[in-house]
């Protein structure tokens, strides 16, 4: 049993250092660029090239929730700490509100508006593993652009300047979409209904949320060179060479050391989560089969507890237990 519990928390702790390196590869701003480009409408009309000087600081990276009241670097993690110390100029690297605990965002980072005046946006990106996480995604989106515009009371605006609110995009990346949704984007944000027209219209005054719902399936087709750029870059099914050729050559990725060695890890990890998941696979079929064959000998009842035990390489306390689910089965 130890040995089993120890196997499976080096499992979940392999599946975490995957996670965060995903998350580490997102935050290159060759790549943030990308979802800008596609996902936020003030950087649509804009190259990558043109849109990297505009993302501000070194993007804040927190890839995992952490209990409230603690700090530090996800658990889990036994890399380098630089990416967990590095905050964005005057951002804090968490949200605190009394009695709701402490929300760490997987990547958040400052962009400057083109032509906005100094005008700055917060960009908050979420990669998701399940599109059905228990909940739908746009209201959690929606619950993370209220923090990050709550957050900068006293700090980017005043109770009498409400004005100086800064607005906010939550983008979530959703892999494994099912085939029925495949790859799409959604946004969803904040817009003006006349009731009873009269009122002047001033977007730049309530334009201040968006959320963005990202599905990739990389099974699924798409023309699109965005959805297909983020399919190559995320899949863990593609080796590492050939990704690496494929978003140099097909999508013209400058992929330099930094990132290749990130992209690589990420690859390296996705190996190793990928076969543990298999011979976990197999071991818990290699189970269910020996237990349904011992369940099969007991209601035959022509061999003696002693012979079952040799013949399935079971302990007393297993047969035991084998035993008992059969005998729950008859009560049905």
């Amino acid at each position: 049993m130890n040995n089993e519990l120890s196997r499976e928390l080096s499992y979940a702790k392999e599946k975490v250092q995957y996670d965060t390196q995903c998350k580490r590869v997102l935050s290159h701003k060759e790549i943030l660029a990308w979802i800008l480009r596609r996902t936020v409408k003030e950087f649509t009309d804009m190259s990558v090239r043109q849109i990297l000087p505009y993302i501000e600081g070194t993007p804040e990276i927190s890839s995992v929730p952490v209990y409230p009241g603690t700090t530090g670097k996800p658990s889990g993690y036994s890399g380098a700490d630089s990416g967990y110390t590095e905050k964005i100029s005057g951002m804090p690297n968490e949200d605190k509100i009394p009695q709701e605990g402490t929300i760490y965002f997987d990547i958040r980072f400052r962009v400057s508006v083109p032509g906005g005046n100094n005008l700055q946006m917060i960009i908050n990106i979420e990669a998701q593993k399940s599109f059905y996480p228990g909940y739908e995604i746009v209201t959690r989106g929606i619950f993370y652009c209220a923090r990050m515009i709550s957050a900068q009371s006293g700090v980017e605006f005043t109770s009498s300047d409400y004005n100086g609110i800064r607005k906010v995009y939550s983008i979530w990346l959703c892999m494994n979409a099912p085939r029925k949704i495949g790859n799409a984007i959604s946004t969803y944000s904040l817009c003006k209904q006349d009731l009873l027209p009269g009122l002047p219209d001033h977007p730049q005054a309530y334009d201040k949320i968006s959320v963005v719902i990202i599905t990739l399936n990389e099974y699924i087709a798409s023309e699109d060179p965005f959805i297909g750029m983020m399919n190559t870059l995320l899949s863990p099914a593609i080796p590492y060479r050939r990704k690496k050729k494929l978003l140099e050559e097909e999508y013209h990725l400058q992929m330099h050391s930094n990132l290749a060695k990130e992209v690589d890890l990420m690859c390296n990890l996705s190996d190793y989560v990928e076969e543990r998941g298999i011979q976990k696979g197999i071991q818990k079929g290699i189970k269910t089969g020996v237990q349904s064959v011992i369940l099969n000998l007991l209601r035959l009842g022509t061999l003696s507890d002693k012979e079952i035990m040799a013949a399935g390489n079971l302990s007393p306390e297993e047969l035991a237990r084998i035993k008992k689910e059969l005998d729950n089965t008859k009560d049905e």
